[in-house]
């Protein structure tokens, strides 16, 4: 007897070869920060376990197919790997549309936020027209069919009353420094917190260059000290054994910051802890025992001389503990900024809304 046989079908499967192992290895590479090498090292284990290749194409051919279209390269005198730029590029692609796709798919929040600026950009929603509205609004076939609706064919002639305008959002330019800590604990407690920090920067960073190249978008890391790394870095970025200088991050966040001409600036900072640490002079002072009134006293008064500049701070938090979120919301309250208190899942969607509603208001 014969019968009809009905196996699961995904869309993986209608890929060629590379394509579905190139997947894997760019999600591997976030994971080795960027270490081609070690990634390649796991692909291999994880296709003897899951049979990931066949006998018609093997890792040794995806290895060759890698560096035939740019995406690896292989060091002449001692044959190390190493990705390129176009990986590079490639991963904050896939970060994009990973965070951004999500954030499409999903509710829009309700977080209030200030929104100042210049430009203008059509939206769809449209409105009776009022003096003074601008002419290039002016949404001609709507306002063609109310003047029928109106008068008739017969009488086809335009009144103001039979004008309809669309709606405008303003769009404003805007100055963003993205803090991630890079502190020990971003990688404790058998939690890694790092990659979905770099995911997001990288997703943020790709937004920002490919939708609003008028905005700029600096990254600032912050362990014992902080330092400002470019956008091209950001698949190797590590944790190191550092302790948390909030403060180093905000003061070298707020040089940059000075420094630009938008007149929108605002800083995201993404952490899982309290400050730890402070630098005076050439020796670090720390204290991990709860939050030490000194390095915290010297992060509130940064915090408000944010606020006088006009630069909130929006914290995204990745941890729970109620001692960490009393100080966030401490700062938050002194700065006048925002916080939110994310898990690891829902940290890019926090901070795409919240760019993406800074950007615009709707105006009349």
């Amino acid at each position: 007897m014969k019968g009809i046989l009905f196996t699961k079908f995904t869309a993986e499967e209608r890929k060629p070869p590379f394509e579905r192992l190139l997947d894997t290895f760019m999600e591997l590479l976030q994971f080795t920060n960027g270490d081609a090498a070690e990634a390649l090292d796991w692909l291999t284990q994880l296709d003897r376990e899951y049979k990931l290749t066949d006998d018609d194409y093997g890792i040794g051919d995806f290895i060759e197919e890698l560096k035939e279209k740019g995406y690896l390269r292989e060091n002449a005198n001692d044959g190390a790997y190493a990705i390129t730029g176009k990986t590079e590029q490639t991963i904050r692609q896939r970060s994009l549309e990973e965070v951004f796709g999500k954030l499409k798919k999903a509710k829009r929040g309700n977080h209030h936020t200030f929104k100042t600026g210049n430009g203008d950009e059509l939206n769809p929603e449209t409105r009776p027209y009022e003096f003074g509205d601008s002419l290039d609004a002016i949404n001609y076939s709507g306002s063609i069919r109310n003047s029928y609706i109106n008068r008739g064919i017969d009488e086809l002639n335009m009144q103001q009353e039979d004008l309809e305008i669309h709606e405008m959002d303003f769009k404003t330019q805007t100055s963003t420094v993205l803090m991630i800590d890079i502190s020990h604990s971003m990688i404790l407690y058998g939690e890694d917190r790092i990659t979905p920090a770099k995911k997001v920067a990288m997703a943020l960073s790709e937004l920002i260059t490919t939708r609003y190249p008028k905005d700029t978008l600096d990254i600032v890391v912050f362990g014992n000290d902080a330092w400002q790394i470019e956008m091209k870095d950001l698949p190797y970025l590590q944790v190191g054994p550092y302790h948390t200088n909030t403060v180093a991050g905000l003061e070298l966040a707020m040089d940059i910051l000075r420094r630009r001409k938008n007149p929108n600036k605002q800083i995201f900072m993404i952490t899982d802890g309290k400050p730890t640490c402070l630098k005076v002079g050439n020796k670090y002072y720390k204290n991990s025992f709860g939050i030490d009134s000194k390095i915290l006293n010297k992060t509130l008064n940064l915090a408000g001389q944010l606020r006088r500049l006009k630069i909130p701070v929006i914290t995204f938090m990745i941890a729970n503990d109620p001692y960490l979120q009393s100080f966030v919301r401490n700062f938050t309250e002194v700065n006048n900024g925002k916080a939110f208190y994310s898990s690891l899942d829902g940290l890019g969607s926090f901070v795409f809304e919240d760019y993406e509603k800074n950007k615009k208001r709707r105006m009349r």
